[in-house]
C-alpha cells in the first residue's frame, strides 16, 4: 500500500519535516506518483487508438504532466536542505500541468482512459494547491 510506505519513509526520517503539513505532503506525493503513473497509460492508450491523430496533443499533455509529477514526487520526497521557494515552484508547476492534462484528456469522452487520466489529473492538482496553500 502506498499510503503506509510513504508515511514509513516520513517516520524513518531522521530530521523533521520543517514546518510541511505532514498529511498534505503524504497526500501530494501519492497523488504525484498515480498521476505519473496513469497519465503515462493514457498516453501509450491514446497511441493504441484508431485515431492518433486526433490525439497527439493529448500524448504530449499526459507525457508531460507525467514528468512533472514524477518530478514533484522526487523532490518532496526528499527532505535535506528544504528549499519553500522550489517547492513552491514546483507545486505550481505541476498543479498547472495536471489542469492542462486534466482539460485535454475531458475533451476525449468517447475514451475511458482519457477520462480516468482526467479525475487523476484533478485530484493531484488538488493536492498540490492544498499542500502549497498549507505552506503559507
Amino acid at each position: 500500500m502506498t499510503t503506509l510506505k510513504v508515511e514509513e519513509m516520513l517516520d524513518a526520517y531522521p530530521a523533521a519535516l520543517g514546518g510541511v503539513d505532514r498529511d498534505k505532503l503524504i497526500a501530494c506525493v501519492e497523488e504525484c506518483v498515480s498521476c505519473a503513473q496513469v497519465c503515462t497509460a493514457c498516453a501509450d492508450a491514446c497511441l493504441s487508438e484508431e485515431m492518433v491523430d486526433e490525439l497527439a496533443k493529448c500524448v504530449r499533455s499526459d507525457l508531460d504532466c507525467a514528468d512533472v509529477c514524477a518530478t514533484t514526487a522526487s523532490v518532496l520526497s526528499r527532505r535535506t536542505e528544504y528549499d519553500a521557494g522550489v517547492t513552491r515552484a514546483l507545486l505550481t508547476a505541476c498543479a498547472a500541468a495536471c489542469r492542462a492534462c486534466g482539460e485535454e484528456c475531458a475533451h476525449h469522452t468517447e475514451h475511458d482512459h482519457c477520462q480516468v487520466c482526467a479525475a487523476s489529473c484533478r485530484s493531484c492538482e488538488d493536492a498540490c494547491e492544498a499542500l502549497l496553500a498549507s505552506l503559507g
